[in-house]
């Protein structure tokens, strides 16, 4: 029973990686249908890991080695793959020139740098009640929201229709990852109104724009969450 107990949290911990290696092939393969599921299913792991972890008191630095190399499969590697499908198409193609190397390689800064920040976390111990840049997961969110917006209803074709957007998007995305600007964590430190107004704000609206835009509104959703963070930054402590 001990080691069910000891054993549970990495467990799911470990399904969250095996839900992100699939993920990941399937991408690669054009299936990215399967990869939504499979990013569904990560999330949901990477939720409930920590959420048992603290329930049967069974957190260990085995534990959070874990986490951060699950999260590197599931919310670093398939976002960098999501950018790497993108600019497939556009061979070595950038700005009317013709590059030495094929432009699909530059979506990869975001795995880079994906690992980067999840090395940055683990070493970190203010990011309580907020987070420095923008977390993992919701960078994959945004990247494989608007890559499969795209795929389903040809929304933000002026987006995977130009190279250069995309490497821009590819270049920031990464900064945002290890950027110092502060972004909200949904972590209450009390019940009061006045302490989470932000969270409302944030609740309320993105509420609004998945029930208006539905699929599109995820990478929305991301967008939106970042301009309120950006909006409360003296109120992020």
């Amino acid at each position: 029973m001990d080691f069910i107990k000891n054993n549970l949290a990495n467990a799911l911990t470990l399904a969250n990686l095996f839900a992100g290696c699939v993920g990941a092939i399937h991408l690669i393969s054009g299936d990215y249908q399967t990869t939504a599921i499979c990013l569904i299913l990560s999330s949901i792991f990477d939720f409930f890991d920590g959420f048992v972890a603290r329930a049967v008191k069974s957190n260990s630095n085995l534990g959070l080695q874990l986490d951060s190399l699950a999260d590197m499969v599931s919310f670093g590697l398939i976002p960098g793959l999501t950018m790497y499908k993108a600019l497939e198409p556009f061979g070595a193609e950038l700005l009317g020139l013709h590059l030495p190397f094929e432009i699909k390689y530059f979506g990869l800064l975001v795995t880079i740098f994906s690992c980067l920040r999840l090395a940055i976390f683990n070493l970190d111990e203010e990011q309580r009640y907020y987070f420095k840049g923008l977390n993992t997961p919701t960078n994959t969110v945004l990247l494989f929201g608007l890559y499969y917006a795209f795929k389903e209803t040809g929304t933000f074709s002026f987006l995977f229709g130009n190279e250069l957007l995309l490497v821009i998007l590819t270049v920031l995305t990464s900064w945002l990852l290890i950027s110092p600007i502060k972004m909200m964590a949904m972590k209450f430190k009390s019940k009061q109104l006045k302490d989470n107004y932000p969270k409302v704000v944030l609740l309320v609206g993105g509420i609004a724009i998945l029930v208006i835009f539905q699929t599109v509104g995820i990478p929305l959703l991301v967008i939106y969450y970042i301009l309120v963070s950006l909006i409360f930054q003296g109120q992020l402590k």
